[in-house]
This record gives structure tokens, C-alpha cells and sequence, in this order.
């Protein structure tokens, strides 16, 4: 039910972190794949990674807040691939931490751009791909913050997150009757290069780390069978979710 051959999936936020272990892993399992990040170098040696493993893919470097990269993204994989069946649309932003009466409006606006109004524009171009091809998969990162729970410093950053999953239902209601899936998935506490810039110190990951039942940080490559299940036929009757894969920290008071 995971095997991806003769997919087609577009995945942003790519050279690292939890969209570089779900590109390894969508490659692995068959698809082709289009690559987008803002680093061009880390993007091509994900690529090349890729390739050199017998995978199929290709980069396109660029922001996710600039409508013509989504747009860009959908022609690569109908032109390249003949069209487009998952869109797994992970990239995303923290945002200065503090208070809020701290936080400059410029900075507000730049975290619901990348986090938010990012994904109104993915979806803009791909969902009348997925409906060409007769049904398909959308999956957006969001998380935890916001949702099951606050973290004091991350309002801008839960706020545009938490829209995310608002998006989704209605998405999900839409384009349910044409095949197409839309899925929410949040990630718990993850080591990842944005991860460590919110938790920088070894005392502020075990502190993180002791918030969920696991005691224990995820690895990237754990979120991205999340995100394999839900972008494939696995999860065929499953839409309009937020699927928390957090380690237990909505429900952990120890």
C-alpha cells in the first residue's frame, strides 16, 4: 500500500530535516520526485543522493512564500513526469521567539507567509493537477503548538500552523467527492536544523525531550513514515485529519 512507483509527489522544505528524510524515503518506495528548498547546493546534493540510489528526481530552488515557485513546481511534474499525485508540502518557518508585544508585524507577516499563505498558494496550483489525474494526496506540516498545546514566544508561529489544519478540513470537504485526500500532519518535537534553533542548548532539547512520553526527541526519519502513510494509498480513507505523531506530548502532564 506504501509503494510509490509511477507517483509523481512534489515535497518543499527538502534539503533538510524532516523533507530531506521524506524525500530518501518516497524515493525509496518508487516515486518520482520534485525538490524544492531555498538552498540550491544542499537541494542538488539531495538530488544527486537520489539519483546516484537508482531514485528519480529533480531540484527547483526557491521560496515557498513566491507564487511562481508553486506554480513552477506543478509544470516540472506534469511536464517531466506527465503529472502530479502527492504534494507533500513540509516547508516552514519559526519566527522570532518572545512575547509578543516584542514581535515586529514585519516578522508577524513573514511567518504566515512561509507558513501559511504558502500553503493557500501550493494548493492553488496543485490541486487542479491531482484533480486532472483523478485523485491524489496532500499532506501539510503543521504541529502540536497551537493545536494541542501553547508554548509561550510561538504565536505567530502557532497561529500560522494552527491555520494549516482549518485549511485542510475545507480542502478536504471540497475535493473529497474528486478523489483527492487532504491530511494534516503534526510533528512533535524533532531533531531537526529549525528544531535546534528553538531548543539551541543541550538543556533546552532534554528539556524538550522530557515534555513527551518518550523521553526522547524524534528523528526526521520517523516523522517521514508519517508522512509516507499519508501520502500514499495507505491512508486511502483518510482526509480532512491532523495527525498528531508528537511522542505523546498533548497527552503527557509527567
Amino acid at each position: 500500500m506504501k509503494d510509490l512507483r509511477d507517483k509523481t509527489a512534489i515535497i518543499t522544505g527538502a534539503s533538510s530535516g524532516i523533507g530531506r528524510a521524506a524525500a530518501l524515503l518516497f524515493a525509496r518506495h518508487g516515486a518520482r520526485l520534485v525538490l524544492a528548498a531555498r538552498g540550491a547546493d544542499r537541494l542538488d546534493a539531495l538530488v544527486r543522493e537520489i539519483r546516484e540510489g537508482g531514485g528519480t528526481a529533480l531540484a527547483i530552488a526557491g521560496d515557498v512564500a513566491d507564487e511562481a515557485l508553486h506554480r513552477g513546481l506543478v509544470e516540472a511534474a506534469t511536464s517531466t513526469f506527465g503529472g502530479l499525485d502527492i504534494a507533500f508540502n513540509n516547508a516552514g518557518i519559526t519566527g522570532p521567539v518572545g512575547p509578543l508585544p516584542a514581535l515586529a508585524a514585519a516578522d508577524w507577516q513573514t511567518v504566515l507567509d512561509v507558513n501559511l499563505t504558502s500553503a493557500f498558494l501550493a494548493a492553488k496550483y496543485q490541486l487542479p493537477a491531482l484533480e486532472a489525474r483523478g485523485g491524489g494526496s496532500l499532506v501539510f506540516t503543521s504541529t502540536f503548538v497551537g493545536y494541542t498545546a501553547g508554548f509561550p514566544g510561538l504565536a505567530a508561529y502557532a497561529a500560522s500552523k494552527s491555520g494549516l489544519v482549518g485549511l485542510v478540513q475545507v480542502l478536504a470537504c471540497e475535493y473529497g467527492p474528486k478523489g483527492i485526500r487532504v491530511n494534516a500532519l503534526l510533528p512533535g518535537a524533532t531533531d531537526t536544523p529549525m528544531g535546534r534553533e528553538v531548543a539551541s542548548t543541550p538543556e533546552a532539547r532534554a528539556f524538550v525531550a522530557g515534555l513527551n512520553a518518550f523521553k526522547r526527541l524524534a528523528a526526521p526519519e520517523e516523522i517521514a513514515e508519517a508522512a509516507l502513510f499519508l501520502g500514499s494509498d495507505a491512508s486511502s480513507f483518510m482526509t480532512g485529519a491532523a495527525m498528531l505523531v508528537d511522542g505523546g506530548v498533548s497527552i503527557t502532564r509527567t
